[in-house]
């Protein structure tokens, strides 16, 4: 079945960011699959919120009063009502056509529960050296399943299924600064 990226929303995490955030969203709302997209200002003081709603009124905007670092993801997918939720930090954005596939492969793999995409960086486009660390897990092979497994993943460059990580209370608030793969990839693990 051929998604056309409605079953997922984009939940960007922002503190104190403003050009970064209004840069990424200029990306992220050319996408051929317009995705919701849902940007959690973790209590800036820069107008971020006033400026994207100015900017782009399609966008949602969550305030929060204060700045819970990654755990402000974590609101984002609670507020979100899609199936699969697409992670983003301030400065990055997802390729046309990838979200779309990503909700393809979580609709043929129920047992999925995150997917993390290749991340390319500058205007060379050329591949972060956390690629090749990340396929080299010490995970078998899972020939059912598509790409690699990982031990861990990272936020920004992921999708998630929203079930599975709300099931898992998704990420510890205790942890400002939280990578995946320190704090609730084991969750995701049954």
């Amino acid at each position: 079945m051929k998604s056309s990226g409605s079953d997922v929303t984009i939940v960007m995490i922002t503190h104190n960011r403003l050009v970064e955030v209004l840069l990424s969203l200029e990306h992220l709302s050319r996408l051929v699959e317009r995705p919701k997209i849902l940007v959690v200002d973790n209590g800036s003081g820069d107008g971020t919120a006033a400026a994207v709603g100015r900017q782009f009124p399609h966008v949602e905007v969550l305030t929060l009063a204060e700045n819970l670092g990654a755990a402000g993801r974590t609101i984002g997918v609670a507020h979100a009502s899609t199936p699969y939720v697409a992670f983003c930090d301030d400065d990055t954005w997802w390729e046309p056509g990838s979200l779309g596939r990503a909700a393809d492969l979580f609709d043929v793999h129920p047992q999925v529960a995150v997917m993390t995409g290749r991340i390319l960086v500058g205007p060379e486009n050329r591949e972060d050296p956390i690629c090749g660390e990340l396929e080299q897990s010490p995970l078998p092979d899972e020939p059912d399943l598509p790409g690699y497994p990982l031990l861990g993943f990272l936020a920004g460059a992921s999708v998630i299924r929203r079930s599975a990580f709300l099931e898992v209370r998704g990420f510890e608030s205790r942890f400002f600064r939280a990578r995946m793969s320190e704090v609730s990839s084991s969750r995701f693990a049954t």
